[in-house]
């Protein structure tokens, strides 16, 4: 059965990038509408934007959607990988600004308050997207790839030269809540020399040591450190889950990235829906609906928040 929020919930933060305050709520919605962002401080024009693959625009170190009246939001990543990794499949996003609030740079606070305000069901099916060919895009050396399988996989790998991130890899089955146990709480991740470079370009204006790990060389430079030994890799894997969520239904196939970002999954999807022999959407039984991501999650399964 399809779901949705039984209430909804509200975040306040400052958006990544731009570091305007923003406020915004999810809530509730029926059977069929889908995901949707409402920009509530938009009155002159269409404010509904939809969370699909179609509706991304270039962005930068982000992915950015935007409607044909030009109303846009950027940085949706990490709530689009709390939904689909909590398995809601309808739901609109209201936001009074152009940005979504980072948080703490992950998207464990999205999860804790989806699954505090618990999930509804719907008299409607659910239906996934089912890969049935090999699609994969490239650009020097890297690639992103989707094959065939039976539940969503990922297989992802980053190569940094510094020595706080270095070269990671790692493989997982995104089922029944494998994204709230082992990626959730991974946070956004870049280099100083990066830091003083997108602010001298007007960008991540809204970043600190509390919403994103910050390595120099061989040092991370956050006071706590790291969550997790391979933060950064997983941490893509989140991003990565968020970007294919754009699909609007839950894919069955694995997913192989090396080196790729938000650019790169969404051109697989462009690549993927371009060809009508590699994919087609399934209603899913009892059978596959156990091996979805959000399958089985419970409000005591949210993330704790760290400090």
């Amino acid at each position: 059965m399809q779901t949705t929020l039984k209430k909804a919930v509200t975040f306040t933060g400052v958006g990544l990038h731009s570091g305007v305050p923003v406020r915004m709520v999810l809530r509730p919605a029926s059977a069929e509408y889908g995901i949707w962002f409402r920009r509530t401080d938009v009155e002159s024009r269409n404010a509904l934007v939809p969370a699909n693959w179609a509706a991304v625009r270039p962005g930068e170190l982000c992915t950015r959607i935007a409607n044909s009246a030009g109303v846009e939001i950027s940085t949706i990543e990490h709530v689009m990988a709390a939904v689909a990794g909590c398995g809601i499949h309808n739901l609109q996003i209201e936001i009074d600004g152009p940005e979504v609030p980072i948080l703490d740079g992950s998207a464990a606070p999205f999860v804790s308050a989806i699954l505090s305000a618990g999930l509804r069901q719907l008299a409607a099916p659910v239906r996934a997207l089912q890969v049935l060919a090999p699609v994969e895009v490239r650009k020097g050396e890297a690639y992103a790839r989707l094959d065939p399988a039976r539940m969503l996989e990922m297989d992802f790998q980053i190569d940094f030269a510094e020595a706080a991130i270095g070269r990671q890899e790692k493989r997982l089955e995104l089922s029944n809540g494998a994204f709230v146990r082992e990626l959730c709480d991974s946070r956004t991740f870049c280099r100083q020399s990066d830091v003083d470079a997108m602010r001298a370009r007007g960008l991540a204006l809204g970043g600190t040591l509390e919403n994103a790990v910050v390595v120099d060389g061989a040092t991370v430079l956050n006071p706590g450190g790291l969550r997790h030994a391979d933060e950064a890799v997983r941490h893509k894997m989140l991003d990565a889950l968020g970007d294919l969520a754009l699909a609007s239904a839950p894919i069955l196939g694995r997913y192989t990235g090396y080196r790729a970002g938000h650019a790169m999954t969404n051109a697989l999807l462009h690549a993927l829906f371009a060809r009508p022999d590699a994919c087609r959407m399934v209603v899913v039984d009892a059978k596959i609906a156990a091996t979805l991501p959000g399958a089985g999650l419970r409000r005591t399964d949210a993330p704790a928040l760290h400090a």
